[in-house]
């Protein structure tokens, strides 16, 4: 990124801060985060069509890592305003369907552009060219309507679509936190008590591995309460623990079967929502 892109981006950013600090997260700050956007995209723009490229490469440049951070922000502030004026009133079951749907949107994005997607997030390069130099767009390669009615002079075939991949990503992220953060349960519910459904020697090697980290009360807490307050909160008999705990040490190989699965599990979850 050029110094002056740079300087642009970080001080549109810095702008943002203020404007959501002074009002907080109200729909005044939105409105007027999206016009502050256009008027330093309008500016972006001037300067582009002024200054030109120098060759193609550094056309490619802009369009790919430049102008979507700016057009992010557009379409996140725009969504998250859209998204809380149409916020329904009433309780928490009503909010969280609302919300639930919202991140059904971004999925089916997710789906409809699978292929650029997987394109974009393996940092591929070999369709740069038909994807980020202007007047070579090919219908055939999946174009949003929106192209066909911008400005060929400061748009490509696919940069909006960077642009929503990163808004995108910002919006699940603020409705995740809307959901698991910010809705009051519903405390005419009962909370429901959770039932250990996995293998007790999986348990008993994940009580284990939390005890030796020292994750309870500074390492102080008895391997005996940490095993009570796990059979409780879980609804199990673990039984004769510590046999079962000399057993997995027994193991010649694979002493830590459990926490292995649950690495490689959270890491194929990870990159399979960074492919979104």
């Amino acid at each position: 990124m050029t110094g002056h892109y740079k300087k642009a981006i970080d001080g549109l950013e810095e702008e943002i801060k203020e404007l959501t600090y002074e009002q907080g997260n109200s729909l005044a700050s939105y409105e007027k985060a999206v016009e502050l956007i256009l008027s330093k995209t309008a500016k972006l723009k001037n300067y582009v069509l002024k200054t030109g490229f120098k060759n193609q490469q550094e056309e490619i440049h802009f369009f790919k890592q430049i102008k979507p951070l700016f057009i992010a922000k557009l379409i996140y502030y725009n969504s998250i305003y859209k998204i809380e004026t149409k916020r329904p009133h009433g309780g928490g079951k009503i909010i969280k369907k609302y919300l639930y749907n919202e991140l059904s949107k971004i999925k089916r994005y997710f789906d409809n552009n699978f292929e650029f997607y997987r394109y974009y997030r393996t940092n591929s390069t070999y369709l740069d060219d038909k994807y980020f130099a202007r007047g070579k767009h090919d219908i055939k390669l999946c174009l949003d309507t929106y192209y066909f009615q911008s400005d060929h002079t400061f748009s490509t075939s696919h940069d909006y679509k960077v642009a929503k991949i990163i808004a995108n990503d910002l919006i699940q992220v603020y409705i995740e936190d809307q959901l698991y953060n910010k809705i009051p349960e519903d405390k005419s519910i009962a909370p429901q008590k959770l039932n250990w459904t996995g293998s007790k020697a999986g348990l008993i090697e994940l009580i284990y591995a939390l005890h030796y980290q020292g994750v309870f009360d500074n390492g102080n807490s008895d391997i005996k309460v940490i095993v009570k307050t796990f059979e409780d909160m879980l609804n199990i008999n673990l039984g004769d623990f510590y046999h079962t705990y000399l057993e997995l040490r027994s193991r010649k190989m694979n002493r830590t079967k459990f926490l292995d699965a649950l690495r490689d599990e959270l890491i194929r979850k990870m990159d399979e929502q960074d492919e979104r």
